[in-house]
């Protein structure tokens, strides 16, 4: 079916090198994401001058479009044009083609959750809306109704594994039903059970990582995090990493005849228990290490950690680096119930979306009008990049200003503590996620109201105060 984003699509497909450069394309809330066999057959510039693309960046190894709210229609459009398949690969990548290993995690992190992004936000808003129906007497938690939609909100997270198991085997090249396995394993009622068990003994005793464990794998302590690894992240990813690794080398030494069944019986069999025994606790003392030391730098300085992660938040999304914040903040949550990391971040998509508000009234250029109002609308929704791209990044002092208010509310949250307790929406909202479940307390969501006006305030006064339109003769010469 033809789409009126096919003129769109046949110009980009032509201008990243056509559909036999391409590796994979996948798309995310405003961007286009595609690994290129060439990046250097991509004509950049003319991408950039298109009309529907706000602008290209060159991160993580991926070439990346942004497009804006309008991004899925428009990937609809790309694959139906080039014939894609989306995050399958369409061609094999040349093996002298590596990423630096920080653009290798980016990649593997972005393609693990992308696909989930959207349910993920999506199930945190039940839970946050739930909280506040709860909190105002509009449900209790026996009721019916609140039963069955908290149990669409808290499944996803308590069952993460399985879904991560999942995603990161497609990202990875790998069976995605034994990803799927290796997750099932991880959360199966009569492990997680075990840690509620009388201890069988400790391991490690008389040392800083002296552990109880509850069970043993042919003699061998099973050690497991309290509450087994429902709603955990890393360990899952890593297992999936060996195992695609088991995999393939099983498929070169396993007979075409029997393949279909002794490479997943061979793989789980093997990569199951060294998940328990090995990869389990040694990634669950990672995480507590990186949990502790983010603790540690909020409690010795939150003021500061929270201004260089709200300043530098919109920096991050700019290279796609935003990512790197998602599996920090989830094993945060596993861990202790909350996330004290990307709320110092959350204010600044409210704080951009002020100062592309300023530029709108002040401005009297009606070609940046018509980018900047629907900038302003989206941004309220936590969607910048057009914002960004559209309107501050090109007039570049819009852009250090709404990066300086942002950490300056990101300060504010900082020193004030403020978390969150679940993974939720974006922009308005993300506030239900912060209201306490337990205590109820709307501290955080009160507090993060606080942080955000501030911000907003400050970067509204200042572009508006500061803000010129760039002199006609001088755009004209741009234009030239």
């Amino acid at each position: 079916m033809a789409s009126k984003y096919d003129g769109l699509a046949r110009i980009i497909i032509q201008n990243i090198g056509g559909k036999s450069n391409v590796i994979s394309v996948t798309h995310c809330v405003t961007r286009l994401r595609f690994k290129l066999q060439d990046e250097s057959k991509a004509n950049t510039d003319i991408l950039k001058a298109t009309d529907g693309v706000a602008a290209v960046i060159q991160s993580g190894g991926q070439y990346q479009i942004v497009i804006g709210n309008q991004v899925a229609a428009v990937y609809d459009a790309v694959c139906q044009v080039g014939h894609f398949s989306g995050e399958k690969a369409l061609a094999e990548q040349p093996a002298d083609k590596k990423l630096s290993p920080g653009a290798a995690l980016i990649d593997l992190i972005s393609g693990t959750f992308l696909p989930v992004l959207g349910v993920l936000s999506g199930v945190g808003i039940i839970r946050g809306l739930l909280a506040v129906a709860s909190f105002f007497g509009l449900l209790s938690a026996t009721d019916g109704t609140y039963v069955i939609l908290n149990a669409v909100g808290t499944s996803f997270f308590y069952f993460l594994p399985i879904i991560l198991g999942m995603t990161a085997a497609e990202k990875m090249g790998g069976n995605k039903f034994i990803g799927i396995s290796i997750g099932c394993s991880m959360c199966y009622p009569a492990i997680v059970d075990l840690s509620g068990m009388e201890a069988l003994g400790t391991a490690f005793e008389g040392t800083i990582f002296a552990t109880p464990y509850y069970t043993t794998f042919l003699k061998i302590p099973v050690l497991l995090p309290s509450g087994g690894y429902t709603s955990t992240v890393v360990p899952i990813i890593v297992a999936v990493f060996f195992a695609v690794k088991m995999e393939k080398l099983l498929q070169k030494i396993i007979p075409d005849v029997v393949k279909m069944f002794f490479v997943p019986l061979f793989t789980l069999i093997i990569i199951v228990p060294v998940t328990f025994l090995v990869i389990g606790p040694i990634t669950g003392i990672l995480c507590a290490l990186i949990t502790q030391l983010f603790n540690t730098v909020f409690g010795v300085s939150g003021l500061l950690a929270g201004a260089i992660l709200g300043g530098m938040f919109q920096v991050f999304v700019i290279f796609g680096l935003h990512w790197g914040l998602t599996p920090l903040a989830l094993t945060s949550m596993a861990a202790v119930g909350y996330d004290n990391i990307i709320p110092t971040a959350m204010p600044a998509a409210f704080v951009q979306t002020a100062t592309v508000l300023a530029v709108y009234l002040k401005s009297k250029d009606e070609k940046l009008k018509k980018v900047a109002l629907p900038a302003v609308i989206s941004g309220l929704f936590g969607i910048t990049e057009t914002a960004i791209y559209g309107v501050t990044l090109p007039k570049k002092k819009p852009f250090v200003i709404s990066c300086l208010a942002s950490a300056v509310s990101g300060a504010i949250m900082g020193a004030l503590g403020v978390k969150r307790y679940s993974m939720g929406g974006l922009g308005i909202f993300a506030l239900a996620t912060y209201l306490n479940p337990e205590t109820q307390s709307f501290y955080d969501v009160g507090w993060s109201i606080v942080a955000i006006l501030v911000g907003m305030v400050v970067s509204f006064a200042i572009t508006f105060i500061t803000y010129k339109d760039e002199p006609v003769a001088e755009k004209a010469a741009v234009e030239e």
